[in-house]
C-alpha cells in the first residue's frame, strides 16, 4: 500500500510524532489511523484517495480520511470568513467558495463574489418574489411610493433590502408627477431601473443604477429580488397629502400604506388641523379598504353585479316582489357603506362616518375641505387601486 508501516515500534511515540494534522498548500492529504496511531501520506499527482480502507494488519483496522489543507491556518481561515460575510452579506456557502477559489485572497474574494451574484440573480429572478415592502417618500409637491418584492419576509426584515427600499423611494421624487393635483401618475418597473442610486451603505456604497444595486442585494440576500412599480402621487395647489404606513419597521417603509390628498378651498386657511385628520383618514384607508369614493363613482358594472347577487339572495326567502325591491335597495345602501369612502363609519370613532368628519373639519378650519383622491397599497397585491375624485376606476394595476 506504500504506507510506512511501524507497529512494532512504541505506540505512544508513534502517536506523539503522527497524531497532528500535515499542512500542505491546498493539497489533499491521506491520514491512516492503526486503532489510536496516525500514520499520513500524500497522493502523487493529487490521485484519487479513498476515504477508507481496510486491512487486518495486526488486528488493527486502517482508516484512511482525507482532509484539505492550507497554508493559514483554520483560526485564520474562520477569521477571513467572517469578514467577507460582513463585508458582502453573502450566503456563507458562496463566502468560503470565493475564498477557496481566490487561494484565500479576501479582496479577491470580494471581487468574484461580485462577479458571482450577477449570475446567481439571474437564475434566481424567475422565482415567485410576493413579499417585501413598500417605501415611501415625498416633499412639499409630490409624493412617491414604490414596492421591493423579495421571495421571504426574512428577507424584507434585512436592514440591506429596508435601506435599499427607503433609497428606491427618495430617488423616484426626480421623476415627474401629473401637474393635475388629482391625478397619481402610475411608474411602471421598468421606468425604475435606471435611475440613479447614491448609497452610503457599507455594503452598497458608491453610485449605481436601482437594476445593478438589486443584482447586488439579490446576490446578498440568495432570494429573488425585484420592483413592483410605483405611483408618483402630485400634491393639491391648497392642501395637504397625508401618508401612514402599517407594519412600519423604520419611517417610509411598511406592508400597507393609505396616501390621501385634502384640498382646502381657502389657501389661507391652517393647515395643522388638516393634517391631522388627513391622517386619520389614510388610516382609516388602510383599516377599511374602501374601493371608492363616492357612490357616484361606483362603476356601472360593479353595481349591476352587486344587484344581481343581492335580488337573487333576496328571491330565495319566497317574498313578494315589492319586499324583494325593497330587500335590494337596502342591501345597496350597506354595500354602499362598506366600499364607499365617503359613507363609511370613522374607525377612530364609529359614531361618525368621513363625509361627516370632513363636515367637522370644514367648520375648523373656516374652509370647505375635501377628498381629492385617495390610494390603498399592499405588498404582494402590487399597487392595486387609485380612486381619483370624479373616476370611476382605479388608474393601474402594478406588476
Amino acid at each position: 500500500m506504500g504506507f510506512t508501516q511501524s507497529v512494532k515500534r512504541p505506540i505512544g511515540m508513534l502517536y506523539k510524532s503522527l497524531s497532528s494534522q500535515v499542512k500542505c498548500r491546498h493539497a489533499y492529504s491521506t491520514s491512516t489511523v492503526y486503532g489510536e496511531n496516525l500514520y499520513t501520506r500524500f497522493p502523487k499527482n493529487n490521485s484519487t484517495v479513498f476515504p477508507s480502507y481496510t486491512n487486518p494488519i495486526n488486528g488493527f483496522r486502517i482508516y484512511l480520511t482525507r482532509n484539505y489543507s492550507s497554508d493559514i491556518s483554520s483560526s485564520e481561515q474562520t477569521t477571513l470568513i467572517k469578514q467577507l460575510r460582513e463585508r458582502t452579506s453573502a450566503p456563507i456557502k458562496e463566502v468560503k467558495l470565493a475564498l477557496v477559489a481566490c487561494n484565500w485572497d479576501i479582496e479577491a474574494a470580494q471581487k468574484d463574489l461580485r462577479k458571482r451574484g450577477v449570475v446567481l440573480a439571474s437564475k434566481k429572478s424567475s422565482r415567485t418574489a410576493a413579499e417585501g415592502l413598500l417605501a415611501l417618500s415625498q416633499d412639499e409637491k409630490k409624493a412617491v411610493v414604490v414596492e421591493l418584492n423579495c421571495e421571504t419576509d426574512f428577507v424584507a426584515r434585512n436592514d440591506i433590502f429596508q435601506y435599499l427600499a427607503s433609497s428606491l423611494a427618495k430617488s423616484a421624487l426626480l421623476l415627474e408627477g401629473s401637474r393635475h393635483p388629482s391625478i397619481a401618475t402610475p411608474v411602471g418597473p421598468e421606468c425604475l431601473e435606471d435611475l440613479k442610486l447614491s448609497s452610503d451603505h457599507p455594503k452598497l456604497t458608491g453610485e449605481k443604477s436601482v437594476q445593478i444595486a438589486i443584482t447586488e442585494v439579490a446576490s446578498m440576500m440568495g432570494e429573488n429580488v425585484k420592483l413592483g412599480g410605483g405611483f408618483v402621487i402630485s400634491a393639491p395647489s391648497h392642501g395637504v397629502l397625508a401618508t401612514y404606513l402599517h407594519t412600519s419597521p423604520q419611517p417610509g417603509i411598511g406592508r400597507i400604506a393609505g396616501i390621501l390628498s385634502l384640498e382646502v378651498e381657502d389657501k389661507d386657511a391652517p393647515l395643522d388641523a388638516v393634517q391631522r385628520v388627513g391622517s386619520e383618514i389614510a388610516m382609516h384607508v388602510v383599516a377599511a379598504k374602501p374601493l371608492f369614493l363616492t357612490k357616484e363613482d361606483v362603476s356601472p358594472d360593479a353595481l349591476d353585479s352587486e344587484r344581481e347577487i343581492l335580488r337573487s339572495q333576496a328571491e330565495s326567502t319566497g317574498k313578494s316582489q315589492m319586499a324583494i325591491d325593497k330587500m335590494v335597495e337596502g342591501r345597496l345602501r350597506k354595500y354602499y357603506e362598506e366600499v364607499v369612502l365617503m359613507e363609511q363609519k370613522f374607525v377612530v370613532d364609529d359614531s361618525l362616518n368621513i363625509k361627516t368628519l370632513l363636515n367637522n373639519l370644514s367648520k375648523e378650519v373656516g374652509s370647505n375641505v375635501k377628498i381629492g383622491y385617495f390610494l390603498r397599497v399592499e405588498v404582494g397585491e402590487g399597487l392595486k387601486r387609485l380612486q381619483a375624485s370624479g373616476g370611476t376606476e382605479a388608474l393601474a394595476q402594478a406588476a
